[in-house]
């Protein structure tokens, strides 16, 4: 017979909109008694809050929500750390989880009644998959999985809550975490983040990932280079998709002696000679060009005059949305270049700014 101390489970009454006055209403539990009509409970004095003399605009608690907490103002204010403690916190979380004091206290509770660490988790897994995106739950799994010194379900846990969110930060900020803390895990998060990327190219928080995965990785010039050739495949696959184009100067960081620079400016080349208009390859262009000036030799002034027609094309054609911002742009290339000669001027009226 398994003697571990197990958590209390979550609670299917934590709607705290409905009328708990109301049997009938209150998510169809019709037995809840409030703390106040508990007979366990006679022995202690709730607390009510106190927002000070000055109130503008008090907040609607409703009777339910005062007395949970009432009462758990009341057991912090004794110290008071038990098993009925621990059921009144549960309720406080079933009620506002994102509490970090009720997390913190829940969190002495349980250390000092030597609940089994496996039955928190269990516990705070199915407060998460409720309340995805909220700190303070992910915090309190972080503190548990640390003291557990055991990440073995963690991935399979962020993956599931992913599936319901591929965009969650909070899950992909604790996917990190527990990648950074056991590196261990690190060894098949390219191929879980390129299926999220070949589910949905524009998965920006997936290419986050795949650049956290390398660069925590210390990648060597070949893994770089597959990394281009990859990046490349999927710009030409949707040459729209701003999170491949950030990815590529991303791995541009990596470049030494302007080797990746001439790669990405033949790629980037040909992509335009084929007609493409991607606000993104223009952009990309610009920035190549500007890198790639050294002189004022006629063929540099022809580049950084090129630089000025895609600045005036963005603005005019492809980004008006941005003009005054690729007029910013012109300009300091003129400034930078001394170039102030050329048909590409970009000019902006009242009614643009």
């Amino acid at each position: 017979m398994d003697d571990r101390k197990k958590s209390p489970e979550l609670k299917s009454d934590s709607s705290d909109s409905a009328d708990e006055t109301d049997p009938s209403r209150n998510n169809g539990c019709s037995n809840y008694v409030m703390y106040r009509d508990r007979p366990e409970w006679k022995d202690v004095q709730p607390v009510a809050q106190d927002d000070g003399p000055a109130q503008v605009v008090r907040i609607a608690y409703s009777e339910k929500f005062s007395d949970v907490f009432d009462y758990f103002r009341a057991i912090i204010k004794s110290g008071e750390k038990s098993e009925r403690a621990l059921n009144l916190v549960t309720d406080a979380i079933t009620l506002n989880p994102a509490n970090y004091t009720v997390w913190i206290y829940r969190l002495e509770i349980v250390l000092y009644l030597k609940i089994d660490l496996h039955n928190e988790l269990d516990y705070i897994s199915n407060v998460i998959r409720e309340f995805t995106k909220n700190y303070q739950v992910w915090q309190y799994r972080k503190n548990i999985v640390e003291m557990l010194n055991d990440p073995s379900g963690e991935l399979e846990f962020t993956a599931d809550i992913l599936d319901l969110d591929a965009k969650n930060y909070h899950a992909w900020q604790y996917r990190q975490w527990v990648i950074t803390t056991f590196s261990n895990l690190i060894e098949n998060e390219l191929n879980f983040v390129d299926d999220l990327i070949s589910q949905d190219i524009r998965n920006n928080s997936a290419w986050n990932q795949r650049y956290f995965v390398i660069n925590m990785s210390n990648p060597n010039a070949d893994v770089i280079d597959k990394e281009l050739k990859y990046t490349f495949d999927k710009i030409q696959i949707l040459t729209k998709n701003e999170s491949a184009w950030n990815y590529l100067r991303g791995l541009l960081l990596y470049s030494e002696n302007g080797i990746l620079e001439d790669k990405v400016s033949t790629f980037c080349t040909q992509l335009y000679d084929k007609g493409n208009r991607s606000i993104h390859l223009l952009s990309c262009l610009i920035d190549l060009l500007d890198v790639d000036v050294n002189s004022t030799e006629l063929e540099d002034v022809e580049k950084v005059k090129f630089a000025l027609k895609l600045c005036s094309d963005l603005a005019s054609v492809y980004d008006p949305i941005r003009r005054s911002y690729w007029a910013y742009i012109s300009s300091n290339i003129e400034n930078k270049y001394s170039i102030k000669e050329h048909d590409f001027k970009i000019v902006i009226s009242n009614g643009n700014n």
